[in-house]
C-alpha cells in the first residue's frame, strides 16, 4: 500500500477478549477518532459496525485483530464481509508497546497499538480469510491441538504409572513385558491382582485406564485427521511427513492463498534467515521469528528426509550443503526452505508429491 493509499485509509484495532472487545480508529496520521468496548454478541458488533461507519466518513476503515485464543472468530466472521480484515499477532503490538516512553497496558492502548501496527506495517501483515480451505485448516489445527494435549497428558501419566509399578512389583516389573506400555501390557496391568497396598493398586489401575482412554481418543483423532486430508489436501504424500505433520502444516498455513510465494511462507514459518551485516562483512543468522509450531513441523520433516528411510534426493542435498562448508544445522535450515517451496506448490496447486 502507497502513502497515497494510506491517506485515505482509517485504521481500527481491536483487542480481542472473551466477554468484551475494545476498538480504538485512528487516522493515516495516527489521531485518536474514537474508542468503543463491545460485548460478544451479534447487537453488539452491529454497535461496533455503526461506530466505525460514524467516524469513517470518506475514509476506508480496515480492521486489524490482535485475537490470540480464538476469542474473536465470530466478531471476525461479521467484519469480513464488510471491510478487509488482518489478523495481528501479538508481538508486534508488544514491540509498539516497548517503544513508548512509559510502557503502559490496558485493553484501549493494545488496541491502540494494534490499529498502529497496521498503519505501519499492513502490507507485511495476513489478511483474514473465510473459504472452504481455510475452515478445513481450522479444524485441523483444533484437531492437532487437541492431540497434542492429550499426548502430553499420556506421557505425564505413563511416568507416574512407571514409578507406581516400580513400588509394587519392584525390578521384576520389567521381565513381564518389553514395552510396558504397549496394549497388552496395559490391559495386563488393568486386570492384574497382586498383594500390596490397595489403595496403591487403585491408584496405578485408575491411571492405567485413563492412558487406555487416551490412546482411544488419540486414535479418533488421527482417524478424522486422515479423513479431512485425504477429502482436502495432498502434503500427506511427501515422504517424510505422515498424517500428524501434515495436519499441522495444514493448520498453520490455512488458505494457502494468504501466501503470495514460497518466500512469504518461509517467512511467515520463520524459515527464512535474517541478514546480520555490517560493513564489508555480510551473514545471515537463523530466525527465532515466526511460527514456531510451523516452524517445528518443517523442522521435524527435514529430519524425516535425511534419515535412512526417508528420501535419497534429500539426503544429498543436505551432503552437497555440508560439502560447500556449511554445518550441519545450517545445511538442515537449507533443506527447511526447500520443502517450503515444495509444500507451497503442492498446496497451491493441489498437486501430489514427486520425488
Amino acid at each position: 500500500m502507497t502513502t497515497q493509499e494510506k491517506q485515505s485509509c482509517m485504521f481500527v484495532g481491536i483487542d480481542v477478549h472473551k466477554d468484551t472487545h475494545t476498538a480504538v480508529g485512528i487516522s493515516p496520521y495516527g489521531e485518536k477518532m474514537f474508542e468503543i468496548t463491545v460485548g460478544n454478541y451479534q447487537e453488539d458488533f452491529e454497535k461496533l459496525n455503526l461506530k466505525v461507519k460514524e467516524h469513517s466518513g470518506v475514509l476506508s476503515p480496515y480492521i486489524g485483530l490482535e485475537d490470540v485464543r480464538g476469542y474473536g472468530e465470530r466478531l471476525a466472521g461479521y467484519l469480513y464481509d464488510k471491510y478487509p480484515v488482518y489478523h495481528v499477532p501479538s508481538i508486534l503490538v508488544d514491540k509498539q508497546r516497548q517503544n513508548a516512553t512509559h510502557p503502559e497496558k490496558s485493553d484501549s492502548l493494545d488496541a491502540s497499538g494494534v490499529a498502529k501496527v497496521m498503519m505501519n506495517s499492513i502490507d507485511s501483515l495476513l489478511a483474514y480469510t473465510i473459504s472452504e480451505d481455510s475452515q478445513k485448516a481450522k479444524q485441523l489445527k483444533e484437531i492437532s491441538i487437541d492431540r497434542e494435549d492429550l499426548v502430553l497428558e499420556r506421557t505425564r501419566l505413563k511416568n507416574q504409572v512407571h514409578t507406581l509399578l516400580y513400588r509394587i512389583y519392584n525390578t521384576e516389573y520389567e521381565q513381564k513385558f518389553k514395552d510396558p506400555f504397549s496394549l497388552k501390557a496395559l490391559k495386563y496391568w488393568k486386570s492384574c491382582k497382586v498383594k500390596c497396598d490397595p489403595y496403591l493398586m487403585k491408584t496405578m489401575k485408575r491411571k492405567v485406564k485413563r492412558i487406555l482412554d487416551i490412546h482411544i481418543e488419540v486414535s479418533e483423532l488421527e482417524k478424522d485427521m486422515d479423513m479431512l486430508l485425504k477429502n482436502n489436501y495432498t502434503v500427506q504424500t511427501a515422504s517424510g511427513c505422515g498424517v500428524v505433520l501434515a495436519s499441522i502444516i495444514v493448520g498453520e498455513i490455512g488458505d494457502i492463498q494468504r501466501f503470495k510465494s514460497p518466500a512469504t511462507l518461509a517467512k511467515y514459518a520463520g524459515c527464512a534467515p535474517r541478514e546480520r551485516s555490517s560493513g564489508k562483512k555480510v551473514r545471515h543468522v537463523k530466525s527465532r521469528s515466526g511460527n514456531r509450531r510451523l516452524n517445528c513441523a518443517f523442522h521435524r520433516m527435514a529430519l524425516s528426509q535425511i534419515s535412512r528411510s526417508g528420501n535419497d534426493k534429500a539426503r544429498g542435498y543436505f551432503k552437497r550443503k555440508i560439502s560447500e562448508g556449511k554445518s550441519k544445522s545450517q545445511a538442515l535450515v537449507c533443506l527447511r526452505r526447500q520443502l517450503i517451496n515444495i509444500v507451497w506448490n503442492m498446496m497451491k496447486y493441489k498437486t501430489v508429491y514427486r520425488n
